[in-house]
């Protein structure tokens, strides 16, 4: 739970919840008296101060998965480059997977440090107009292992969101871990003060990819983060040869085709295997300028498409409302 401390005893019913200070396993606890006063209730103040540091921010997109090793940060990176590639548009890439970040390795930033200045921190850039910030840069070696509890991850995101010298941006890609939990909700509740365009969630064909991306998608449902679509990575090896395309993870219950299809859900594309986009995140490099002509780098092209075109019609839909 995101609202326990760290120094909570086992039973804590969380510091937001009727029960705070009141249930039988706050006896003892260092933090009944405060809870059980309502102080622990009130909104956070970062929450608006959020809000403030990002307005000038004008779309703001999450990168989801039910699933781990689906390819969500190769997605978000490969976004955040295509994104880039317009040099009129202001782009930035924020990690959040604060126990597994590889968006450092993927862009091609491993060694780089965050700066300290007078505006806050300062991200890591890959070129003029493509930022990034990973905790990442905040570890002596790749081989760390971050070993914190919820409350410490979810006041690195706040950190992340609130102190970093973001300045104008065109878009903010924001990387999360797989799953439902603390980042998960702490990304959502630290961005309530400000509009986000939406959530682009990624899976790969087969049922057992899907089966926790639809606990994804209801997880955005209950939290009323809007769906841009879904992504289905891994779709089919196309031979570089003769170019006929294999099933190398069958879509055994109809893939995210059959899925967004009963769940009424955009599909933005289906990506097929090639092993360069692989080498190319090893090598810190962007496949879609290695291989620009190849069929996963030209669907890639298609749904990065799809989204500047969901993102452009979110804000005429603001506007006129």
């Amino acid at each position: 739970m995101s609202d326990v401390p760290d120094n909570a005893p086992e039973h804590c019913p969380g510091t937001t919840s009727e029960q705070a200070g009141k249930s039988s396993s706050c006896a003892g606890c260092p933090n009944q008296k405060i809870c059980a006063s309502g102080a622990t209730k009130a909104p956070d103040p970062a929450i608006a101060e959020i809000g403030e540091k990002l307005s000038t921010v004008k779309h703001k997109i999450l990168v989801l998965s039910g699933k781990g090793g689906v390819g969500k940060s190769t997605f978000s990176a490969h976004l955040a480059h295509a994104l880039a590639s317009d040099s009129t548009k202001e782009v930035a890439l924020l990690d959040v997977d604060i126990c597994g970040p590889s968006i450092p390795r993927i862009m091609g930033l491993e060694g780089e440090q965050v700066h300290q200045s007078g505006s806050g921190w300062s991200p890591v850039y890959v070129d003029d107009n493509l930022a990034v910030m990973s905790i990442g840069f905040l570890l002596s070696s790749p081989d760390d292992a971050v070993i914190w509890r919820g409350p410490k991850k979810n006041g690195m995101i706040k950190q992340f969101l609130r102190d970093v010298d973001w300045g104008d941006l065109d878009y903010l890609i924001v990387d999360t871990p797989p799953g439902t939990s603390d980042e998960h909700l702490s990304i959502v509740q630290y961005l309530s003060s400000t509009h986000v365009d939406g959530a682009v969630i990624i899976t790969t064909p087969q049922e057992v990819s899907l089966q926790d991306v639809r606990k994804e998608i209801r997880f955005c449902q209950k939290v009323k983060l809007p769906i841009i679509g879904i992504v289905e990575n891994m779709s089919g090896f196309v031979c570089p040869s003769c170019k006929n395309t294999s099933q190398i993870f069958p879509p055994t219950s109809g893939g995210a085709e059959r899925m967004c299809a009963d769940l009424d859900l955009p599909l933005l594309g289906k990506v097929p295997l090639d092993p360069r986009i692989a080498r190319s995140c090893d090598e810190g490099k962007s496949f879609l300028n290695e291989v620009p002509d190849s069929p996963a780098a030209k669907v890639y092209q298609s749904i990065v498409q799809s989204i500047q075109d969901y993102c452009s019609n979110s804000v005429t839909e603001e506007q006129s409302s």
